[in-house]
C-alpha cells in the first residue's frame, strides 16, 4: 500500500552523505553502539571464501573467521607475512583488528594503527591491553595529512580505508610518502568499473551515488586508476593489482544473514537501531548486487617504493624474512 511505497522511496534516498568530519562522526557512532563490532567482529572489512567454500555454501563458514582468512590471505598477497623487525602503518584501522592480527603474526615488529574515529582508537587500544598485545599502538590522525616523518615505515597498509578517502590521489602519495624506500604498499579497496572501457549508463550512475551517499563514501575509482595514482603519482614500483570479488562478495549477503539468525542485539536496541540496520541491510544488499553485476570491483593493489637510483630489484631481500606457514 502506501505505507509501503513511502518507505521504499525513503529507503531508496541515502541518508548518509560525506561531507566534512562524516566519516569520524559515523565510526565513532557505529563502534559506541557496538552493533556492528557484535555481528563483524573486530575486522571491519569483508571476509574471504575460497572456491571450495563457495561451492559448499557460504553460511557453512563462520562469518568472524572469514576476516581472519582475508587478513592472512592479503598479507600472503602483500608478501608482508614472513617479514622481521620491521614497522608496518595500518591506514584506517578501525577498531584495530588486522592491527593486532599483524603485531601476533611478527612480534619481533612494531605496528601502528591510525583512525579518524577517537572512539575506534579508544576501543582498539582497550582490546590490545586486553590481549596483551604491547606492539600495537593506535592514533586519531587524518590519512591525507599524516604527522610521521618521511621515510617512517617498512610497509604501509590500506585495508578497506581508500573507500572514505576524499583525494585518492593524497591518500597514496601520503602512504607512499612514510614508506622507506625498498619498503611496501598494499591496498585492498572497494572499486567501481573501469568507465573508461564501459561508460556508465544513467541507471548505474544512480547506483553508485547511493552507494556513496548511504555510506558516507565521496566517491570511487577503479582499480585501472588505483595503478596509475601509485605509478605516475606516487612513482611506486612493480604495481601489481588484482579484483578479489569472487572470493569476497559473499560477505555482503553473509553479514545480513547473522543479523537474522542472531537478531536479538538489534531488538533490544530499540526502535532507531531497528531503523538503521533496515537500511544498512539494503545497503549491503544493493553493495552484492553491484559487485555480482561487475558495476563494483574488489581492488587488491600493491607496489615497491624504489631505492635510491630507481632500483627495486634489492627491496625485496632488503627486509629479513621469516617462514610462516599458511593460515587459512
Amino acid at each position: 500500500g502506501a505505507a509501503g511505497v513511502a518507505i521504499k522511496k525513503r529507503l531508496d534516498r541515502p541518508s548518509r552523505p560525506y561531507e566534512a568530519g562524516s566519516v569520524g562522526r559515523e565510526y565513532d557512532a557505529w563502534t559506541r553502539e557496538g552493533i556492528l563490532e557484535h555481528y563483524w567482529g573486530e575486522h571491519i572489512h569483508l571476509g574471504y571464501y575460497t572456491d571450495e567454500e563457495l561451492e559448499k555454501g557460504y553460511l557453512r563458514k563462520n562469518f568472524i573467521e572469514a576476516k581472519y582468512n582475508f587478513t592472512q590471505r592479503m598479507l600472503d598477497w602483500g608478501g608482508v607475512s614472513s617479514l622481521e623487525n620491521v614497522k608496518i602503518l595500518d591506514v584506517g584501522c578501525g577498531i584495530g583488528g588486522t592491527t593486532r592480527y599483524m603485531a601476533s603474526l611478527l612480534p619481533n615488529s612494531r605496528i601502528t594503527g591510525i583512525t579518524l574515529s577517537p572512539e575506534q582508537a579508544s576501543r582498539a587500544t582497550k582490546l590490545a591491553a586486553e590481549r596483551g598485545v604491547d606492539n600495537a599502538e593506535f592514533q586519531v590522525m587524518d590519512a591525507l595529512s599524516m604527522d610521521f616523518e618521511d621515510e617512517s615505515f617498512d610497509v604501509v597498509w590500506g585495508c578497506e580505508s581508500g573507500e572514505h578517502m576524499p583525494d585518492k590521489t593524497k591518500y597514496v602519495t601520503e602512504m607512499s610518502r612514510v614508506l622507506k624506500p625498498g619498503g611496501r604498499m598494499v591496498i585492498a579497496t572497494w572499486c567501481q568499473r573501469d568507465n573508461a572501457t564501459q561508460s556508465f549508463t544513467a541507471e548505474e550512475e544512480r547506483s553508485l551515488d547511493f552507494l556513496y551517499k548511504e555510506w558516507t563514501h565521496p566517491y570511487f575509482i577503479s582499480i585501472a586508476d588505483y595503478a596509475g595514482i601509485l605509478k605516475n603519482d606516487a612513482g611506486m614500483a612493480s604495481v601489481e593489482t588484482d579484483d578479489w570479488w569472487k572470493n569476497t562478495i559473499a560477505s555482503w549477503r553473509h553479514s545480513i544473514w547473522v543479523g537474522v539468525f542472531d537478531p536479538w542485539p538489534v531488538v533490544r536496541a530499540g526502535p532507531r537501531m531497528w531503523w538503521k540496520c533496515l537500511r544498512d541491510g539494503v545497503c549491503l544488499e544493493r553493495m552484492h548486487r553491484a559487485f555480482d553485476r561487475k558495476l563494483m570491483a574488489y581492488g587488491m593493489i600493491k607496489g615497491v617504493k624504489p631505492l635510491a637510483g630507481g632500483a627495486v630489484a634489492a627491496a625485496a631481500p632488503a627486509l629479513a624474512t621469516r617462514g610462516v606457514p599458511g593460515l587459512y
